[in-house]
């Protein structure tokens, strides 16, 4: 069959789904309720079902009373008992896939069930739903032409017992539909690679020699991966390898620091990046318009959402909402309840609202990720605006950073510490810290009261990490690749520390 017939049939049923989409667009609380009522009239003789009365859930109301908001160490006994076996105690249909998750404020792994119906109706589906809204705004588009070059977790699957976990981008390439798996590079066996630099030349030898059309994966990896990439092969410009490449769909982390790293090695003004966010928990929103940061917040794969203002989170007067009573510029700290069985759970990120009609929102960070140490409330947000607007004008560039709080000590007032990694070191790193600090205060009121005649906050010291400290710290904790990232913001010196440390040698 000609590739451009293909092509015009891939985008035919994929355009069809914005239909059910301008349905979520227009009625969402309507949607978003029936959701609820479905996910717990299908649980409700499961052993969770039972505990908190299912059967006389009859509307949000009820719902909130009920069910406690769970946390993964709250909820992990819960999750032990299925991962042994245990069926009907979260959901009624079995859950054989855990996605194993590191997160970056606990060293202890987390399994994150995912049933059949999560991983169809939210995870696969999500996928076609990114190519849908993409092809939707840009109908010229020849992503079927060629493949999609996927850079998925660098762990294997592992089985125990009879459940399998693994990372989650290796569940879904281990049980991806045929269709898909043919237009993606690379394959399945090199893609579940285990060891991450092993990998790299693996995926570089099989994706020269093929048409790739768009990039999928985190940002940070997918840099390392790319540059390897234009190393072996001697070019500057990854549209010399690949003239094809037509768009980028990231995910995962912030893309702000590395956006003018891609631009230079994809010159080509028309190249698109699409921002996705996904999790181990669930799909919840995409990138639905070109040239733009904000993302629709997906309303019916299977997904309950409520939100609780970060000004009440973890303290006795901590308040929790439904979709339909958020405001636009506020942070919220996120919970949903999932066809996975994933009841009231606090995944941990926080997002703002830029929209309520249709409902888009923008990812501000996590709860824990935050440093408040002294009142302050520095979240990741306002410390990816000011390293913008201070590289910017300094004509630097960030690889990566994390930062964290000098407690008072005695007389001695508080701080901020950064470990920052450049790709080239400023010329001035007192002038550079400077800057830094006083975007802040413009940023974040906050942290300018506390800064103000340095009342509480002396200001920030600077640390200038050595070249690739962030990738050898990753190393040595045996988190290259996938999802792993490094902790940017912390109310603790651990990660600082062993940075600090590291650096010196």
């Amino acid at each position: 069959m000609p590739i451009p017939i293909v092509n015009s049939i891939a985008s035919w049923f994929l355009k069809k789904r914005i239909h059910q989409m301008e349905l979520f667009m227009k009625y969402p609380h309507e949607v978003q309720n029936e959701l609820l009522l479905n996910l717990v009239k299908k649980a409700r003789n499961t052993e969770y079902g039972l505990l908190y009365d299912f059967a006389n859930i009859r509307n949000y109301s009820n719902f909130s009373v009920k069910l406690p908001v769970q946390t993964y160490e709250s909820f992990q006994p819960t999750i032990e008992r299925c991962r042994k076996g245990e069926s009907n105690i979260i959901w009624p249909t079995p859950i054989k896939l855990f996605a194993k998750s590191s997160g970056t404020t606990n060293a202890k792994s987390k399994f994150i069930p995912v049933s059949q119906e999560s991983l169809e109706d939210c995870h696969f589906a999500a996928g076609k739903d990114m190519l849908c809204m993409y092809l939707n705004n840009n109908p010229e588009a020849s992503l079927f032409t060629g493949k999609n070059l996927r850079l998925g977790g660098s762990k294997e699957i592992y089985r125990d017992g009879d459940t399998s976990f693994g990372d989650l981008s290796a569940l879904i390439i281990d049980n991806m539909p045929f269709w898909a798996d043919f237009s993606s590079t690379p394959s399945a066996e090199v893609s579940l690679m285990s060891n991450w630099e092993t990998k790299l030349d693996a995926i570089a030898e099989e994706t020269i020699q093929e048409k790739v059309t768009s990039l999928a994966g985190v940002p940070s990896w997918m840099m390392v991966l790319l540059q390897h990439i234009l190393e072996v092969t001697g070019k500057s410009d990854l549209k010399e390898i690949w003239p094809s490449l037509e768009v980028y769909f990231h995910g995962g982390v912030s893309f702000e620091p590395y956006k003018h790293q891609y631009q230079k090695i994809i010159k080509d003004s028309s190249f698109k990046y699409y921002q996705i966010y996904n999790a181990s928990e669930g799909f919840f929103a995409s990138q639905d318009r070109n040239n733009t940061d904000e993302m629709l917040l997906l309303l019916d794969y299977g997904i309950y959402y409520e939100f609780i203002p970060m000004e009440t989170y973890g303290t006795s007067t901590e308040k929790i909402i439904p979709l339909s009573e958020v405001e636009i510029g506020k942070n919220y700290a996120m919970v949903i309840t999932t066809n996975g069985g994933l009841w009231r759970y606090s995944i941990g990120d926080t997002v703002k609202f830029t929209s309520t009609y249709p409902y888009r929102i923008r990812v501000s960070g996590r709860t824990k990720h935050h440093i408040n140490a002294f009142g302050e409330e520095l979240i990741i947000e306002n410390a990816e605006h000011a390293l913008k607007r201070v590289c910017q004008a300094e004509g630097l560039e960030i690889l990566d950073y994390t930062a964290a709080p000098i407690f008072m000590e005695g007389k001695e007032k508080g701080a901020h510490e950064w470990v920052i990694e450049f790709k080239e070191n400023p010329k001035n790193s007192a002038h550079f810290a400077k800057a830094l600090d006083e975007e802040l205060q413009k940023i974040n009121s906050d942290y300018e009261a506390k800064r103000r005649n340095n009342m509480t906050l002396n200001p920030l010291q600077l640390n200038i990490a050595k070249r690739d400290l962030f990738y050898q710290w990753l190393k040595m904790k045996d988190k290259l690749g996938g999802q792993h990232k490094i902790p940017r913001l912390s109310n603790s010196r651990k990660f600082v520390d062993e940075l600090l440390l590291m650096n010196k040698h």
